[in-house]
């Protein structure tokens, strides 16, 4: 009887760390994405640049791409928010995915860095689903493998994408993708109901397995 309560006991410790493995995997992939993107590239600078400005920033370790006539994008991302004292937010979790139709053929695997630049921007993330330039009133700009050329169009812009992209597709079009809050990852993670909001913007939730994506925002995107 004493070892089955002991058993009992390990399972309950063990339990919420199991159902922390895919976010804390999620985020730590996060926190090499960001390293990456503001690194690499033809002007790396011009990407610190954003994140310096940025009001708060959507990372998407991996986002696949496939398709045959009939293409699609999936992934999983982060958004962290920062306040006025330049401190980053604990992560809340999205899926982004999206589905088309055309002459299309190829795969393509991309690392995505949404930077949102303004308060109108970070609060149409807060919605349950949000898609990518299907709102008049926001103002998207992209950019691939490097960012020179694009700083002046891109100045005024709500939010504004790196992408590092891999494969056979030519380029990487968001416009209509759609980015869902996955509130399961959020009770996993922090053990506890919290929305997109709380965690964001409020900075209620928080977890110590994301302090090193915290610092690697903070040491590319420390407003001068």
């Amino acid at each position: 009887m004493f070892r089955g309560i002991v058993l009992a006991a390990l399972l309950l410790v063990a339990a919420p760390a199991l159902a922390q493995q895919a976010q804390q995997t999620l985020v730590d992939r996060a926190t090499l994405a960001v390293q990456e993107v503001m690194t690499s590239g033809d002007r790396p600078q011009d990407a610190q640049d954003f994140l310096r400005r940025s009001r708060g920033v959507m990372v998407c370790p991996r986002i696949f791409r496939a398709g045959f006539i009939i293409g699609g994008e999936t992934g999983t991302c982060v958004l962290l928010g920062r306040d006025g004292g330049g401190s980053w937010s604990s992560p809340a979790f999205y899926q982004m995915s999206s589905g088309s139709i055309g002459l299309q053929a190829g795969i393509q695997d991309a690392t995505l860095v949404l930077m949102i630049m303004t308060d109108r921007g970070l609060t149409a993330l807060m919605n349950s689903q949000f898609t990518l330039g299907a709102d008049a009133a926001l103002t998207f700009a992209t950019f691939g493998a490097g960012i020179q050329g694009g700083t002046t169009t891109a100045a005024g812009a709500d939010i504004v994408a790196v992408a590092r992209s891999r494969g056979l597709f030519a380029g990487m079009s968001l416009e209509g993708s759609l980015l869902t809050y996955l509130p399961d990852y959020a009770r996993a993670y922090y053990g506890r109901e919290a929305s997109a909001r709380q965690i964001v913007v409020a900075m209620e939730a928080h977890n110590p397995g994301a302090d090193p994506l915290r610092a690697m925002l903070m040491r590319f995107g420390t407003r001068q």
